[in-house]
């Protein structure tokens, strides 16, 4: 689901070549529950000690995911290492 969004987003102008799968990609995508990693519990508790008040495993409305976001100022914080 990321990908195919990603790929929307990206190359508007061109078409997916999964497309027709969309619907499917998003009820799998969505019915997965989050696993964040230690080190993302790690960095958004950090985050909340220097008052970054943040949702962790945020949904955006084009349906990708975001490890840490604070809607109202449009900031994110993705997080990538172990899992």
């Amino acid at each position: 689901h990321q990908v195919s969004l990603h790929f929307k987003l990206e190359f508007p102008d061109h078409n997916f070549p999964l497309a027709h799968m969309q619907s499917e990609f998003l009820t799998t995508f969505k019915s997965q529950e989050p696993r964040p990693s230690q080190l993302q519990h790690n960095v958004a508790a950090a985050l909340n000690r220097i008052g970054w008040n943040h949702s962790f495993e945020y949904e955006i409305p084009e349906g990708f995911s975001l490890d840490m976001a604070q809607p109202e100022t449009k900031s994110a914080i993705e997080v990538d290492g172990p899992s």
